[in-house]
């Protein structure tokens, strides 16, 4: 079985080997931009399950959504570049979730602050 392993692996690193040195300088710039946009909304995942860690209940911090809008963003303009309908369909609904989401975090965080001015100011 190891051996099959090793194999499996070997064969996918010559198949992306030969993948990259077949392609031109734009489209290895696109693919970086790619993996880079895939690699923030990863970085949503960890960041929510560390912060759920830390405070022993499911949350998800505003950084969530930062990271979920930005890595979304990146990976759909790599599915437009790409003529990709999957990763199109897949990120556009997202990418107006997340905003969404920030908007009412940033709502919330405005009206919070009104708040308290209003009663510092003995309201």
């Amino acid at each position: 079985m190891e051996q099959g392993v090793v194999n499996f692996f070997s064969h996918l690193f010559d198949k992306w080997q030969h993948h990259l040195s077949s392609m031109d300088s734009n489209d290895i710039i696109w693919l970086t931009i790619g993996l880079v946009g895939q690699s923030l909304f990863m970085m949503r995942f960890i960041v929510q399950w560390i912060h759920s860690e830390r405070h022993q209940k499911s949350i998800i911090p505003v950084s969530f959504w930062y990271f979920s809008l930005s890595g979304g963003v990146i990976v759909l303009l790599y599915g437009i570049h790409r003529v990709d309908p999957v990763i199109i369909l897949g990120q556009l609904p997202g990418t107006f979730v997340y905003a969404r989401n920030l908007m009412l975090i940033r709502r919330e965080h405005r009206d919070a602050l009104a708040e308290l001015a209003d009663e510092d100011l003995g309201g």
